[in-house]
């Protein structure tokens, strides 16, 4: 009998996360990966050219293995634990990126029109890149904090502006897939 690879249902996945929180919490540490940034940029000497990089990362080295298991475990997820089925789209959503372009919606999580190296390397690619790069790193800095830190950390040890900022990224991302999408494709 062929054993078909599934994702974790929520049941398991969610009470992970929230079990992970509340280590978090009562450790009192903060969860996210913006801040990973920050240290490694600290690690690399920022911190004699701008005062924000200026603090102990020794202090973030448990964070830093965060980012670790994340790589770790996307490489697991990848390559041992993925189903390589097409993906059930809805008609209306196939037929509406086929219009922008995507020739095989539905058959990839990464449709190659988006990230192939060619895609990545032409001039409208680089622009998208430089451009949100930019645009996430300003605000993720303006918002203090990342989708991650304020939707997982925030939410979950119950900070108002964490409630207001993934407001905003919901309402953000709505406007980038229904407005600006549409007209960058």
């Amino acid at each position: 009998m062929e054993y078909i690879l599934q994702p974790w249902p929520w049941y398991i996945s969610g009470p992970l996360i929230a079990f992970i929180m509340f280590i978090l919490i009562y450790l009192g540490k903060t969860f996210g990966m913006s801040s990973n940034l920050r240290t490694f940029c600290t690690i690399a000497g920022a911190g004699k050219k701008t005062e924000f990089f200026n603090f102990d990362w020794k202090s973030q080295k448990w964070n830093l293995t965060v980012v670790l298991g994340a790589v770790i475990g996307g490489y697991i997820a990848h390559f041992w634990l993925s189903n390589p089925v097409d993906i059930a789209l809805n008609p209306n959503t196939v037929e509406q990126l086929s219009q922008l372009g995507f020739d095989n919606a539905g058959k990839s999580l990464l449709p190659p029109e988006l990230f192939s190296w060619d895609a990545v390397f032409s001039l409208k690619g680089l622009l998208i890149l430089i451009i949100g790069g930019f645009l996430v790193g300003f605000g993720t800095r303006y918002a203090g904090g990342c989708t991650s830190g304020h939707a997982i950390t925030g939410l979950s040890s119950l900070q108002i502006p964490s409630l207001i900022a993934v407001i905003g990224f919901f309402i953000g991302g709505l406007i980038m897939v229904h407005l600006l999408f549409p007209l960058i494709f």
